[in-house]
Order: C-alpha cells, then structure tokens, then sequence
C-alpha cells in the first residue's frame, strides 16, 4: 500500500478538514517565499485536493 493510499484512507470522511489543511500549508510556504512562488504553490495545492477526494487532476 502506497504513502498515498495510507493517507487517502486515513482521510477518507474528512475532506472538507484536508481542503483546509492543504491551504493553510499553502498559504504558509506563500508567506514564507513572500509569493514568489504563488502560482505553483496554487497548483500544487489543487493537485493534492483532488488526489484525496479521487478526483482526475485538473487540466
């Protein structure tokens, strides 16, 4: 069982506390990086929420 698979069932029925979570981390590494890094920050940010509600990634 992957890293991820671990985490997804972990989650699983809380995805509203992981959607804040992921945030708040991103939003922490904007601070930290005083936006330098906004846009892939963003993306990964998207990237991990949909990995945990099993959603494609968005294009």
């Amino acid at each position: 069982m992957s890293m991820m698979d671990k985490l997804k069932s972990l989650l699983k029925g809380h995805e509203e506390q992981a959607d804040k979570t992921v945030d708040k981390a991103g939003d922490a590494v904007d601070d930290r990086t005083q936006g330098k890094y906004g846009g892939q920050v963003d993306s990964t940010q998207e990237q991990l929420k949909s990995q945990f509600r099993d959603e494609p990634p968005p294009q």
